[in-house]
């Protein structure tokens, strides 16, 4: 089992233990069918979300990706771990990052839910990240939603 969790993580070294992490939320219309991809240090997951707007994918897919970090690491590992979120929504990494405000009513819930996730780990970091380099999470959401069909 130790040796499963360590392969999760991307570095860190005499810092501690820094998990990588990168999610992908989208939906097929605005809103419209809707999925998530979540890349934590070297698992993958994908999962059908239902209708709703590319916004509230996006912070799904980082609730779930949280959710699973903290699962695979265990409470006492999670506590000392640091993520790095690697996302392509500048408008999510804004808001979680202070720059921007909520404005969504949908958005202000999941929004908490994610501040109060972080709580569970030594520190989490949110980046924004070109399309290109996000490419595996959105495939994998893709994914989800082709394999609905």
């Amino acid at each position: 089992m130790v040796k499963k969790s360590q392969k999760l993580f991307g570095g860190g070294g005499d810092k501690g233990d820094r998990l990588i992490i990168y999610t992908d939320g989208g939906a097929r219309g605005n809103p419209g069918p809707a999925a998530l991809g979540v890349v934590v240090g070297d698992k993958e997951y994908s999962e059908y979300l239902g209708e709703m707007t590319n916004n509230k994918a996006e912070y799904l897919a980082l609730v779930f990706a949280l959710k699973k970090a903290k699962a695979l690491l265990g409470g006492k590992k999670a506590e000392e771990a640091e993520l790095e979120v690697r996302m392509d929504s500048e408008l999510i990494v804004r808001q979680l990052n202070g720059i921007y405000k909520i404005k969504e009513p949908d958005l202000q819930p999941l929004f908490i839910e994610v501040w109060n996730l972080r709580l569970d780990f030594k520190k989490v970091t949110f980046h924004h990240i070109p399309r290109e380099q996000n490419k595996r999470a959105d495939r994998l959401a893709n994914q989800a939603l082709d394999d609905r069909r």
